[in-house]
């Protein structure tokens, strides 16, 4: 099943409303989707890289907006939808852990959450639920989904089709090591100032 919605979403790319499918895929990805707007922001891209930065944007506004339903969805509608989402993805069990790292790192699990394979909207869900700051929710939403979009859409554009084998071979444990690395950076940072 999940092929399916995964091949229905890269044969928008082949229409004139790939960019609209696109914002409509990342926001509803942001909040209860199963497929990654990447898969179509790369698709667009590669079929135009000159748009790329353009479709890069485009995915980042649909995905931090779909984030915000995600945060709605925990706030206010939980127990009738959230719950229900979270259950599709098995991660019910995990709602008390990521309570623990919004208590923990707060802004710094969104964060990491919007740019890793994690999925996103588990953590917007979640966010609306545990009542996180609104504000720090928008802000590190916007720095990570759009920091995911633009090297995705930056790549292609300057390479081309030739960098798409090596994101889909790679795109996970690329993902990781950013996160990695950024959160590695503000760990030095803290202890060096």
């Amino acid at each position: 099943m999940l092929r399916k919605l995964y091949d229905w979403v890269i044969r928008w790319a082949e229409t004139p409303y790939g960019a609209w499918a696109l914002f409509v895929l990342a926001f509803c990805e942001s909040s209860f989707f199963p497929i990654p707007p990447d898969v179509l922001l790369i698709a667009l891209a590669i079929a135009i890289p000159e748009k790329a930065l353009k479709y890069a944007m485009i995915c980042s506004i649909g995905s931090v907006m779909g984030g915000c339903l995600g945060y709605l969805i925990g706030w206010q509608f939980m127990t009738s939808i959230g719950v229900k989402i979270i259950d599709f993805y098995g991660l019910a069990g995990k709602v008390d852990y990521i309570r623990q790292l919004f208590i923990t790192y707060d802004a710094w699990a969104i964060g990491i959450a919007g740019f890793t394979p994690i999925p996103y909207k588990v953590f917007t869900i979640s966010a609306g639920l545990f009542k996180i700051n609104f504000a720090v929710f928008i802000i590190a939403s916007a720095v990570s989904r759009t920091a995911r979009f633009f090297i995705l859409g930056g790549l292609i554009y300057k390479y081309g089709a030739k960098i798409q084998g090596f994101i889909d071979k790679y795109f996970n444990i690329l993902a990781v090591a950013f996160a990695v690395a950024l959160v590695g950076g503000f760990v030095l940072i803290k202890y060096l100032f």
